[in-house]
């Protein structure tokens, strides 16, 4: 992990960020050096004709001839790299002044906008996850859903670019999407409020007893740190070490690689890694350049053991799947809920000057044992749909079951002090979290089951020792 990071990769990513403003990366290095060069001689079949560049130069002539408003030399020549880079695939594409400064800002965590990270699709666009505690998350967005008017207009009469700044605006102003939403018969308007977005990208809490949880909605400069802060606490407040933990990484649209790298780092152990070479992720591309690996370091992990089971959902993209990819294959933690989102490919922010860059495909990433993840996504060891659990109507007059210790005259046991109840608090916190979150209420059932096994695991290991000896 602690190896000098290839030029090409640059910054690497993915999904398109319109919380009001645009390109939120889904992979990104941090490198200040722009002097890249992933050039090749053209073959034959790659040189341009003499005849394809006097058709090139015609166009535009006749652009600026005959189209009905006058058309400055700049916006085509940005309108023809635009469309270039477009017609590659959903990822690549041109980063004017406003969209380079806005994607080297976000991954700090303070942007403005609206929170929702989307990518095109169908001519419109498509909710990959709104951000947590963003305008997007409050007023009820959710993966999946296709915006397909801002404002009043159809987002499939607007560029990409236009659909991004008429999203933006100044904080405090309102914005309106139309929403196409699945099993929905008709569209869903909200009126957002735009406003400066600050990513807190961790949230934890002691989720049971002596079990923790962990969320991390993206991908930024401090989140490992912040991380490693909040396990640190969990296991203080569990007595020093924690019976297990849920990572939860759904709706987490990614961020930087080198951050996800770090967190993978953070619960493998070097021991535990020589299958694959303590490899985190690679990637592969048609240039020497366009490699890189990133490999486990620590000798502990975190958790010291303790089960780890992750939470992947649709939403979650990119880095989010190197992580879970890279658990996965060291059989480190039980990956739970849905298929996440198949992004596996990597994008090189190549700067053309100061303000301007293009944002290219350059590679394909592959988890350790080799697994290409683009158009396929994690797939759960334990698929789980998250599911609207409705509270149990009962009879509130007929009585409550009655046990044997109830009953008059009943037979006491000597061998036991008396009689065991279930922790009504812990009852109705059960019952509470899987009317909430059905995902999670499994992850920790799970998590409970995986803690207690390596229990049993452990005393039988004592015992046997104790029998050899």
């Amino acid at each position: 992990m602690k190896q000098s990071i290839p030029l090409s990769l640059l910054k690497l990513t993915g999904i398109a960020f319109l919380s009001a403003v645009f390109a939120s990366p889904s992979f990104a290095f941090k490198e200040e050096n722009p002097g890249v060069n992933i050039t090749t001689p053209p073959t034959q079949d790659d040189t341009l004709e003499k005849n394809d560049i006097d058709r090139f130069t015609n166009a535009i002539a006749q652009i600026k001839d005959f189209y009905v408003q006058k058309t400055s030399d700049k916006k085509l020549l940005e309108d023809a790299i635009r469309g270039m880079l477009s017609g590659l695939d959903p990822h690549s594409e041109y980063l004017d002044e406003d969209s380079y400064k806005t994607l080297l800002m976000t991954t700090t965590g303070a942007f403005g906008g609206l929170g929702v990270e989307v990518t095109g699709e169908y001519g419109v666009l498509k909710v990959i996850s709104p951000i947590d505690d963003t305008p997007a998350a409050r007023a009820g967005l959710k993966p999946g859903d296709y915006i397909v008017a801002i404002s009043g207009k159809l987002v499939n009469e607007m560029t990409l670019n236009e659909a991004v700044n008429s999203m933006r605006g100044k904080t405090g102003t309102a914005v309106t999407l139309t929403i196409i939403r699945k099993n929905v018969k008709t569209p869903i308007v909200f009126k957002l409020t735009r406003e400066t977005i600050h990513i807190s990208s961790i949230k934890s809490n002691m989720i049971s007893n002596g079990f923790g949880y962990v969320r991390i909605s993206e991908f930024q400069e401090p989140t490992t740190k912040l991380m490693i802060s909040a396990i640190q606490k969990l296991k203080k407040q569990a007595g020093g070490q924690l019976q297990g933990l849920v990572l939860d990484l759904r709706n987490n649209p990614g961020g930087l690689l080198e951050t996800a790298v770090q967190i993978a780092d953070a619960f493998l152990d070097t021991k535990k890694t020589q299958l694959f070479n303590n490899l985190i992720v690679y990637t592969e591309g048609r240039f020497p350049s366009a490699k890189y690996s990133a490999k486990a370091t620590y000798t502990t992990d975190i958790l010291d053991g303790a089960p780890l089971v992750v939470l992947v959902n649709a939403g979650s993209a990119s880095a989010s799947e190197i992580v879970a990819g890279a658990l996965q294959d060291y059989r480190r933690a039980i990956i739970v809920g849905n298929n996440s989102f198949g992004k596996g490919s990597v994008q090189t922010v190549l700067p053309l000057d100061d303000k301007h860059a293009i944002k290219l495909t350059t590679a394909l990433y592959h988890t350790p044992s080799g697994r290409v993840i683009q158009n396929k996504g994690i797939v759960p060891d334990v698929a789980v749909d998250n599911l609207k659990v409705e509270q149990e109507k009962t009879d509130m007059l007929a009585l409550a079951p009655i046990r044997e210790f109830e009953l008059k005259g009943h037979l006491s046991n000597k061998d036991a002090s008396g009689p065991e109840t279930p922790n009504a608090d812990n009852k109705n916190n059960s019952a509470n979290l899987a009317q909430s979150d059905f995902q999670l209420y499994q992850a920790v059932n799970i998590l409970k089951t995986m803690a207690m096994l390596e229990k049993e695991k452990s005393v039988l290991t004592a015992k046997h020792s104790t029998a050899s000896n």
